[in-house]
């Protein structure tokens, strides 16, 4: 598989979305429609008008396609009434079934078609578009646009259509979708009501929907089948990236009960007794620092696993449930749990150490690893050691890749 780059797919990063300034690859966000799109790697533009008509094509062994059209307010009298056309125009034999995405109505079509190179097949996403810019305050009714995304490849190919998935999962239509889950996800795993579970280790018990575990595992097992592809090419560090950052926008709205529930016991008196004992700093410290070692302590006592024959990553929510996982785990875990309480988090993994840390921005003395301009405090997950204590096994900046996520 070999990914491929486009000066025109720069000059699109540059000129028609709004992009933060980075040293690696990050989501394309449309600063007309607000929608957001975060395309596995090695997708690069490949033609539009370059506001409302977007291509990117993938030159894996097959040609991968993703196409992305927005419609103003008006074009379309629904969701149903573009799919219908979608299908029609391109003559598409498969089903169309509509649901709801966060308030918005969708519909997934599943394409079958000939494209002029031929039978193709793949998946498309309809969903209504938010009302933005001077009509966003307008009166309830006003018209929304509309927004349609296909992803496909040759007909009979196999292997690809996690990569199909993948790239609509990444689809956020509105700014408020950037920290939920995708609409693939969404339409495969729909909320089945609240359920008390408790969470490991703690006297606490959080809510999450009963489709939560199911559906995390699902976002986590077909992404990291999309990331093994990478394996061995030069956009191995950017797959990482963004592997990361799937299953953090998936799990972050699920992580919301138990975070509160976290805080509750770890933001008790105890905490300080519980940090001293552990080795934290003695004297003035921060409620930050405090309460960041009392996660870190948490995740440390979790049951070390790993599946090399499968994703060899324990999805969130069942490791904070069931108090297990590997390292990149409990890392991505106790960085959303920081940022929930408001404390900025990262992770860092290592491809030469097979590592992931903890980095958070504390106070205090220890170790720190500088990206992006910030020295960040270390914290070991699998170790019962307090942030800024690193093994000298470990310890050589240059093979750490960090990993931010805002």
């Amino acid at each position: 598989m070999r990914p491929s780059s486009s000066v025109h797919f720069l000059k699109l990063l540059a000129i028609l979305f709004l992009c933060r300034t980075a040293v690696h690859a990050e989501p394309l966000v449309s600063p007309t429609w607000g929608f957001a799109l975060d395309l596995p790697e090695g997708y690069a533009f490949s033609g539009g008008d370059g506001r409302d008509r977007f291509s990117f094509i993938a030159d894996f062994d097959e040609p991968l396609h993703f196409d992305l059209v927005a419609y103003k307010p008006g074009r379309y009298a629904s969701v149903a009434e573009l799919a219908t056309d979608v299908a029609k125009r391109l003559l598409s034999e498969g089903d169309a079934s509509p649901f709801m995405y966060r308030g918005k109505e969708a519909v997934l079509l599943e394409l079958s078609f000939v494209s002029p190179s031929g039978p193709a097949e793949g998946w498309a996403i309809c969903v209504e578009l938010p009302v933005i810019g001077a009509d966003a305050g307008k009166a309830p009714g006003t018209k929304s646009g509309h927004l349609v995304a296909l992803a496909y490849g040759v007909a009979g190919t196999e292997g690809y259509d996690k990569f199909h998935l993948s790239a609509l999962d990444s689809l956020a239509p509105a700014p408020a979708d950037r920290n939920e889950p995708g609409p693939i996800t969404a339409f495969a795993y729909p909320g089945e009501g609240k359920i008390q579970i408790p969470v490991a280790g703690l006297r606490e018990t959080a809510f999450i929907d009963a489709s939560d575990k199911e559906a995390a595992k699902y976002l986590v097992d077909r992404e990291f089948s999309v990331l093994r592809g990478y394996a061995g090419t030069e956009v191995w560090q950017d797959a990482w990236r963004r592997f990361y950052r799937a299953v953090r926008r998936d799990a972050f709205p699920r992580l919301a009960g138990i975070a509160f529930a976290v805080e509750r016991e770890l933001s008790s008196g105890p905490r300080s007794a519980e940090g001293a004992a552990r080795g934290a700093p003695s004297g003035s410290v921060s409620a930050d620092r405090e309460f960041a070692e009392g996660v870190l302590g948490w995740t440390q006592s979790f049951a070390y696993e790993r599946d090399l024959l499968g994703s060899d990553f324990v999805d969130l929510v069942s490791a904070a449930t069931e108090g297990r996982g590997d390292c990149d785990s409990r890392a991505l875990l106790a960085a959303i749990l920081l940022q929930r309480a408001n404390i900025d988090a990262a992770i860092m993994v290592s491809k030469e150490y097979g590592h992931a840390m903890l980095l958070a921005d504390l106070d205090g003395e220890g170790a720190r690893f500088t990206f992006e301009n910030r020295k960040w405090m270390v914290g070991e997950t699998t170790a019962k050691v307090p942030f800024g204590m690193i093994g000298k096994n470990v310890a050589d900046p240059m093979k750490w890749l960090g990993i931010l996520f805002e």
